[in-house]
């Protein structure tokens, strides 16, 4: 499979931010309106836009969802939304909404059981698992929940292996060290996840700087790659988008 682009927005208080590593206290704000923004976006010919509610992911989804339901219908259903999506209620809302797909995160780390039923209902295609991983000195990714602060107790290939009964198609993995951090992505990651799950579509997330990381992405087998400040800072420009997509 290719792997294609999936530009991300990240919102707070409605207004387009990025965070580094995660932390509140660390916000970069931008200007551009979230609508057109993923307007822009799809214009290149993307296939999917990323949207985080970093708000719901705080406190509880519900805070950006008039932004996000402005988004859905503008995108037409092409973007995936995450944060705060912690019920199956959550899920249902979300959908209804007219978001095409809703990422997971906290939820799938803390209660397999539970949100691996979540697939029947909603069908798998329309679901997205994302782990947040911190690596160890041993290189065992480990799953870390509520905005990165808490220790899952899981391994991320036990995370995957809870769920693949269910069927699970989308998985989303960041590795949180590099996650704003423009350090470049971890290939190596990303390599293994792919190598031990090669049918599971992994959409790699953290350290995007430029794109020639974009292309070394595109070697490890992921089918996706989450870019969010490189595009907003101008490191990876429109018209590279355009051309990378032209060529895969």
């Amino acid at each position: 499979m290719s792997l294609k682009p999936i530009p991300a927005i990240d919102l707070k208080d409605g207004r387009c931010v990025r965070l580094y590593q995660g932390r509140f206290d660390q916000v970069s704000e931008y200007e551009a309106c979230p609508e057109d923004l993923a307007g822009r976006y799809l214009s290149l010919g993307v296939d999917w836009v990323h949207v985080v509610d970093l708000d719901g992911a705080r406190d509880g989804a519900g805070g950006n969802r008039e932004v996000i339901g402005r988004m859905a219908g503008l995108a037409r259903g092409r973007i995936q939304v995450g944060g705060g999506i912690r019920t199956a209620g959550d899920v249902e809302a979300m959908l209804a909404a007219g978001v095409g797909r809703v990422v997971i995160g906290s939820a799938a780390a803390e209660r397999p059981d539970e949100v691996a039923g979540w697939f029947p209902r909603f069908g798998a295609a329309r679901l997205v698992l994302a782990f947040d991983v911190q690596i160890d000195d041993d290189g065992v990714p480990w799953c870390r929940t509520r905005g990165w602060t808490e220790d899952a107790g899981l391994s991320l290939w036990d995370a995957i292996e809870a769920y693949q009964e269910a069927g699970l198609q989308h998985l989303l993995c960041t590795d949180v060290a590099r996650d704003g951090a423009m350090t470049g992505p971890n290939i190596a990651l990303y390599t293994e996840c792919t190598k031990r799950y090669p049918e599971i579509r992994l959409q790699a997330s953290g350290g995007v700087r430029d794109l020639a990381d974009v292309e070394a992405l595109r070697a490890t087998g992921a089918s996706g790659a989450i870019i969010g400040k490189a595009l907003l800072d101008g490191r990876i420009t429109d018209e590279e988008i355009r051309s990378f997509l032209q060529n895969a």
